[in-house]
């Protein structure tokens, strides 16, 4: 998820966006906003996407990183 929330956050701000800003024009809470910049785990997936689109993004599912074949 921080992968995520990096990807959020630089392009909010490359764009001029306060998280505010963001919030807004993306329909989303800014409570979500904050939380899902600061890495929280457990944010719903379909909000998660949301915001993504914002930037013509979506998660999908992948390989999780670190993941070796005996941790899986």
């Amino acid at each position: 998820m921080n992968r995520i929330a990096e990807f959020i956050k630089t392009n909010r701000k490359s764009t001029g966006l306060t998280q505010e800003d963001f919030a807004m024009r993306s329909g989303l809470g800014l409570r979500f906003v904050r939380e899902l910049e600061q890495g929280k785990e457990t944010v719903r997936m379909d909000k998660v996407n949301v915001a993504l689109a914002m930037f013509g993004m979506e998660a999908i599912p992948g390989k999780k990183e670190g993941l070796t074949s005996a941790t899986k």
